[in-house]
């Protein structure tokens, strides 16, 4: 007589594979590990970070003229709110180098959910922009900035800034599914950068020639320079700007759920179709 062995019937999740929330964390994990065996990427975007803002605030500093506020609290929370676009390149770079690497080709045989590869990315690329942010506010207050509101509303621009990088990362993380070449992913990411030089980052608006003004009010990057300045500088920079700090925060907030609306969808759309 011969024993037979049934296997077992498997479960509910195992016949669907992991779930959204799960399969993005492993993602995430995977990421994160790889940033951390290649620590020039944390390095090189730290000290890229750094250089740039110390270049603005002691070459330009003597030569701009910021109104009320002095240049040096007028530049940081400005240039902290744009490093979100500088570090936002290694977004796209990494995710056409997982293309070509075929780690993303693995990722769609797997029976996980399409989204959870770009979720996953994004969270893992947001939490070294954090190290980023973190980094470049520390040498913020070393050259000379400070707040004039309260550590909350301190804390609340910090984390707008943190949002605004999580909206950005889906327009990068696009760019890097499109391309799926690591070069042509970097030089398609700074066609972004002229919104930090066209913006209120570094210089009043008010100071550019008359037809640009209007674009460059009415960009996101303008809007949410805004909101994180008005967060840090209190009513001078009300003043200074013309509006209050809800409004420019309101705006920005529109803007951040505006670009994931658009970006997230089409990221996921694209590696679904890749």
């Amino acid at each position: 007589m011969t024993a037979t062995t049934l296997a077992p019937t498997p479960t509910r999740d195992e016949r669907r594979g992991s779930g959204l929330a799960t399969s993005s964390v492993a993602v995430a994990k995977r990421t994160t590990r790889k940033f951390m065996r290649t620590p020039q990427l944390i390095l090189m975007s730290t000290v890229q970070g750094v250089l740039f803002l110390l270049l603005f605030r002691y070459v330009f500093g003597g030569a701009i003229d910021a109104g009320s506020v002095s240049y040096v609290d007028f530049l940081v929370p400005g240039f902290i709110t744009t490093t979100i676009l500088f570090a936002g390149t290694g977004a796209a770079v990494g995710v056409a180098d997982d293309i070509q690497s075929g780690f993303m080709d693995r990722l769609r045989s797997l029976p996980i959910p399409r989204a959870a590869a770009v979720v996953g990315r994004a969270i893992a690329d947001s939490g070294l922009l954090v190290w980023t942010l973190a980094a470049t506010t520390a040498v913020g207050f070393a050259a000379g900035f400070r707040l004039s509101t309260d550590l909350g509303q301190g804390l609340a621009a910090f984390g707008l800034c943190v949002l605004f990088g999580f909206a950005f990362e889906w327009l990068f993380i696009t760019m890097g599914l499109i391309t799926g070449n690591a070069q042509a992913a970097q030089g398609m990411a700074m066609l972004v950068f002229p919104l930090t030089f066209v913006s209120s980052a570094y210089v009043p608006v008010s100071t550019m020639p008359s037809w640009m003004q209007g674009f460059a009010e009415h960009q996101p990057i303008t809007v949410m320079v805004n909101a994180v300045r008005c967060l840090t500088g209190g009513s001078d920079v009300e003043a200074l700007l013309g509006h209050s700090t809800a409004h420019y925060v309101g705006l920005s907030l529109v803007w951040t759920a505006g670009i994931i609306a658009v970006f997230a969808p089409l990221a996921i759309v694209r590696f679904a179709r890749r």
